[in-house]
C-alpha cells in the first residue's frame, strides 16, 4: 500500500516555504504522493451542489477564504523542491483548459521532475467556475472531458499528432518533448458515478474515488466493494481485463480520533492506530494499492504532527 496526502493550495498555509518545508517532510516521512487541488476561479456565489458534503456545501464558502493557487504551477513547484515523491493532480478538472495546453504542461513537469508525475482527472461540478471561465456547456462536460483525455494521449503517443472531435481539433502539429513516462503519466479518473467508472474503463489507468461522496457513499468496505465490483463488471464486459486498472482512494474523513459512523458504530478510518491499519489492510485485500490520507489542519505545525503521527504508527502496521 503506497499512501499519499494533499498539499495546502489556498489559506494561510499557502507559502512557499511552508508548502516546501510540508512536501520535503512528507517525502522523509515515507509518503509516495503529493496532492494538488485545483480551482482556477473561486465565483463567490456558488449553489450549494459540492459533491462531497452532506449538504452540498463548498467548504471555501462557509470560511470566506477564496484564494487557491493554480494547480500546474503549483505541481511544477512541488516537484522541483522534492526528489522522488510522486506529485498528483488530485483533481485537474480536465474541461477547464486546453488539452494541448494540459499535454504540454503535464510532460514538461514530467520530464523536470524525471517522471513523477499521476495526472487525476475529473469532469468537475461547479457550474458557476465553468461559466466564469467561458466554456462549453457545464451539461457537456462528460462529452468534453472524454474527447480532452483522448486527444492528450494522442499528443504524448502519436508521431503525427491529429484529433478532430465536437470540442477539440489538431492536425500538423508535433508536441515534443513527450512525456518521460511511457507511453504516458499515468492517468487517474476521480469519480464515484457511473458515467466516472465507465471512463475509468475506457480511458483510464487507475480509478481514484472519494470515499465521502453521499450519493455514492464508500466509507466502509462493503459500500466500496459494491462499487468496486461495478468497475470490475463493466472492463470484464467492455473486454478490458479489470486487473489492468490500478486502484486509488481518496480518504477525507481518515482521522487518529475515533469517530461515529452516521449509521452507527465507528466511522471506517479512524481511531487507533491498529483501528485504522486494519481497515486498510481489508480495504488492501480486495485490491487497493494507494490511499491519499486527510492529514491537513490550518496549522503548519499541527499538520506535520498528524502527517507524522500517520507514517510512525499506522504505516509501519500495514507494510
Amino acid at each position: 500500500m503506497k499512501f499519499g496526502l494533499s498539499i495546502p493550495n489556498r489559506g494561510p498555509l499557502a507559502t512557499p516555504a511552508i508548502i516546501k518545508e510540508l512536501a520535503q517532510t512528507a517525502e522523509q516521512l515515507g509518503y509516495r504522493y503529493i496532492a494538488i487541488p485545483d480551482h482556477i476561479v473561486v465565483p463567490r456565489q456558488i449553489d450549494p451542489n459540492y459533491p462531497y458534503s452532506e449538504t452540498g456545501e463548498f467548504v471555501w464558502t462557509s470560511d470566506g477564504v477564496t484564494d487557491c493557487m493554480e494547480q500546474f504551477t503549483l505541481l511544477a513547484w512541488v516537484a522541483a523542491v522534492t526528489n522522488t515523491i510522486r506529485v498528483l493532480t488530485s483533481v485537474t478538472v480536465i474541461p477547464h483548459r486546453n488539452p494541448l495546453f494540459m499535454a504540454k504542461s503535464l510532460a514538461t513537469t514530467d520530464i523536470l521532475s524525471e517522471g513523477r508525475v499521476t495526472v487525476g482527472c475529473g469532469a468537475g461540478w461547479m457550474r458557476e467556475e465553468f461559466e466564469a471561465l467561458n466554456l462549453p456547456a457545464f451539461e457537456r462536460r462528460g462529452g468534453v472531458t472524454n474527447e480532452y483525455i483522448q486527444a492528450m494521449k494522442i499528443a504524448w503517443e502519436a508521431a503525427d499528432p491529429s484529433y478532430d472531435g465536437e470540442f477539440i481539433r489538431f492536425s500538423n502539429i508535433d508536441t515534443d518533448p513527450r512525456p518521460v513516462q511511457k507511453p504516458h503519466p499515468p492517468i487517474w479518473i476521480g469519480g464515484e458515478s457511473m458515467p466516472a467508472i465507465r471512463r475509468a474503463v475506457a480511458l483510464g489507468d487507475g480509478w481514484y474515488p472519494f470515499g465521502s461522496n453521499p450519493r455514492y457513499r464508500m466509507d466502509r468496505l462493503d459500500t466500496y466493494k459494491q462499487r468496486l465490483d461495478k468497475l470490475r463488471q463493466i472492463s470484464e464486459t467492455s473486454g478490458r481485463d479489470p486487473s489492468t486498472i490500478s486502484l486509488a482512494y481518496n480518504c477525507a474523513f481518515h482521522s487518529a480520533q475515533e469517530k461515529e459512523h452516521l449509521d452507527g458504530g465507528r466511522q471506517t478510518f479512524t481511531g487507533t492506530p491498529e483501528q485504522r491499519a486494519e481497515d486498510i489492510r481489508s480495504f488492501e485485500n480486495v485490491g487497493l494499492e494507494t490511499m491519499m490520507v486527510n492529514v491537513s489542519a490550518s496549522d503548519k505545525n499541527a499538520m506535520i504532527a498528524r502527517m507524522t503521527e500517520f507514517s510512525e504508527n499506522v504505516m509501519p502496521l500495514v507494510k
